[in-house]
């Protein structure tokens, strides 16, 4: 979330920057100031009490040491009668912090400058394109060769869970573990150091990273235990740094890790959703950076960079998009998109997304750094997709397919030990 002290100091700088995603957020400012002013006089009046206290200790000591008592039970009373107050004092203070950071969880992150304009995923701009080759040959859909092939079973595993939770079978299976293997080593190659983490978290973890109060509705949530399914790894991966101090020497901080994915996808019908499209629960690699402030957009770049080789590596045909403030996420500043073209269905599948949230998630999580005169910090945090499995598989399927069988990009052979589905 943002800070109060720069909602304050830079109202109408909020205000503009956030009609860039079509929020309007005139009215939640107008209501964090007046509560600010409201908490100012109430931390004004408890602390000039506290003190008050504080002297009146003095003042009863100093009497009992002189001997002259007299005026010790007035001073008693008056010491009781302020401590209520506090008391509720205490508890107004308590309100009003709450109902600031309540709105304060309505306030999406400021868009960077560089962020275009727009309301849509039409708007979005694309960045790079690599030029498809669209030919006259019939190419057959991801989830018609699965079945023809015999790898992927979604039938069975509507009968199991309900659709959007495939079963994968021999060589599918194999291509799945071949992918995730291939993305991580890819990644620690790359610097990231990899990390296994828990599939559940708390409250805590999901308000840090935003996906509460914001996707609340996407989460499958276990009621009681207060436990929620992870929608992607950067939840307890970026969550392993909530409440640290870090040294700035031990920036940047570089994470991967694997991990099945749980989305309740409230609402997605038709035929966009169809096969691999979008699914309830699916496997993905992701990569989390913990920055320093002044280097987060190198690193942003960095990443960028790292995706488009990995994807390359496989040989898909991709485009890279930077979204507009209409189709930004709630905590991202600046959030780059990789597609991956499906020739059968004609379009274009979402398969990465990279994004830079400045301070916004390190607010949540109290994650910060010392600096060089030991002064602490809110650090940047930053987590891209490496890569989603599911539409990665669905175009190999669709891209690689011949009259024989779906080829295996060659640099999943040495993981798969085969080079066809057939």
């Amino acid at each position: 979330m943002l800070r109060t002290s720069y909602i304050i100091n830079n109202k109408e700088e909020v205000i503009k920057n956030l009609k860039k995603r079509n929020f309007d957020a005139e009215d939640l400012v107008s209501e964090i100031v007046s509560l600010d002013e409201k908490r100012k006089l109430i931390q004004t009046e408890y602390e000039a009490l506290l003190a008050e206290v504080n002297t009146i200790s003095k003042e009863i000591g100093e009497l009992f040491k002189s001997g002259n008592k007299e005026e010790v039970p007035k001073l008693k009373e008056r010491s009781l009668e302020i401590k209520n107050t506090t008391k509720t004092l205490s508890d107004d203070l308590n309100t009003v912090k709450a109902d600031i950071e309540n709105l304060l969880y309505q306030i999406p992150n400021i868009p960077h400058e560089s962020v275009p304009i727009g309301n849509s995923p039409e708007e979005n701009i694309v960045i790079e394109e690599l030029k498809v080759n669209k030919d006259n040959d019939k190419k057959l859909p991801h989830w018609e060769l699965a079945k023809k092939y015999n790898f992927i079973d979604f039938e069975t595993g509507t009968k199991i869970s309900g659709s959007g939770f495939p079963v994968y079978k021999g060589k599918g299976a194999k291509l799945q573990r071949a992918l995730i293997s291939y993305f991580l080593d890819y990644n620690i190659n790359n610097g990231y150091e990899e990390v296994q983490v828990p599939y559940l978290v708390n409250e805590d973890s999901a308000f840090g990273t935003g996906q509460l109060p914001d996707k609340e509705g996407q989460m499958y949530s276990i009621e009681s235990d207060n436990l929620y399914l992870i929608p992607t790894a950067e939840v307890p991966i970026t969550n392993i740094f909530r409440n640290e101090i870090i040294d700035r020497v031990d920036l940047p901080i570089m994470k991967t890790g694997y991990s099945p994915c749980f989305r309740r996808e409230a609402g997605s019908y038709g035929s966009h959703v169809r096969g691999l499209n979008r699914l309830h629960q699916f496997d993905k690699v992701e990569i989390v950076r913990i920055e320093h402030p002044e280097k987060s957009y190198e690193a942003l770049v960095k990443m960028r960079d790292e995706i488009k080789k990995l994807i390359q590596n496989l040989e898909l045909p991709f485009r890279i998009l930077s979204l507009c403030g209409g189709d930004l996420g709630f905590t991202s500043a600046l959030t780059y998109d990789f597609e991956i073209y499906s020739p059968a269905q004609d379009k274009w599948l979402e398969v990465s997304s990279v994004s830079n949230f400045e301070s916004f998630q390190a607010n949540r999580l109290k994650l910060r750094y010392k600096d060089v005169n030991g002064k602490t910090n809110l650090a940047h945090t930053l987590n891209g997709s490496s890569l989603a499995l599911p539409r990665v598989l669905a175009s190999i399927i669709e891209n690689f397919q011949t009259d024989k069988g779906i080829l295996i990009p060659k640099v999943l052979h040495k993981y798969t030990g085969f080079s066809i589905i057939n």
